[in-house]
């Protein structure tokens, strides 16, 4: 398990570099969250290569690359500026991981390692969520840790979601539809990822009082044509695509 105070110190170290300031309150956040994320990416392999999807300024990846004993850690990102702070933090480091920070959307797969060991993005954005699941099943990465973040109408299965729920008549309450809504966004998910074959789970990494954007699709490659045949049977019924 990894500590919140070890994940404190390395956040610190890595992204604030001035010893007499203090955590941010949205730092505590998210010393918490990686504290929680990190405690599953352990089970991955020493030397492992490990990618930080849609990364921001890679706290998960280079925390990770601190505590862990990952391998190797390629850096996706295609804001200029977060990329500099990633650089910034990078220089930082006191285990000598190589690092690839790479200043690429996470859309086009010529960005993406082929078969890293793990495949990581936390609060990826709206449509960025599915644009890393579905470049990392193409890269035929062996495990994937994605936490979603915002279920707006850019979001691919959307349309459909609201498609789906405007046909429940019995059910007229908005937040009540708006949850329905982002639970049929998610299923997607999974069906995506077991169809592309993954055996997947879903949980809540942490509680909602540290982030309501707390659930994380935890996926393991098996390629078991069983469960990817069963997936695709239901991901075409959920599309409303007939067989």
């Amino acid at each position: 398990m990894i500590s919140v105070d070890e994940v404190r110190a390395a956040m610190h170290r890595l992204f604030i570099a001035a010893p007499e300031a203090c955590l941010r309150k949205e730092d505590e956040q998210k010393s918490q969250e990686l504290a929680a994320l990190l405690s599953r990416l352990a089970r991955i392999k020493r030397g492992a290569h490990l990618v930080d999807a849609a990364a921001g300024k890679a706290s998960v990846g280079l925390v990770a690359a601190e505590l862990l004993p990952i391998g190797r850690l390629t850096v996706l990102e295609r804001d200029a500026r977060r990329v500099e702070a990633c650089l910034a933090a990078q220089r930082r480091m006191t285990r000598p991981v190589p690092v690839d920070v790479r200043q690429a959307d996470v859309a086009h797969a010529a960005s993406w390692p082929e078969a890293p060991d793990a495949v990581v993005a936390l609060h990826a954005c709206g449509p960025a969520a599915d644009l890393v699941i579905d470049q990392a099943i193409v890269s035929r990465a062996r495990l994937i840790f994605v936490v979603p973040c915002c279920y707006g109408e850019s979001i691919p299965f959307a349309a459909r979601a609201a498609s789906v729920v405007a046909g429940m008549g019995f059910v007229a309450d908005d937040l009540l539809r708006r949850r329905i809504r982002a639970s049929l966004v998610d299923m997607e998910r999974k069906l995506r990822l077991e169809a592309g074959g993954y055996e997947t789970e879903l949980d809540e990494f942490v509680g909602p009082t540290v982030t309501p954007h707390n659930v994380l699709f935890s996926a393991r490659y098996t390629g078991n044509a069983v469960r990817v045949r069963r997936a695709e049977e239901r991901l075409a019924s959920l599309r409303g695509v007939a067989q």
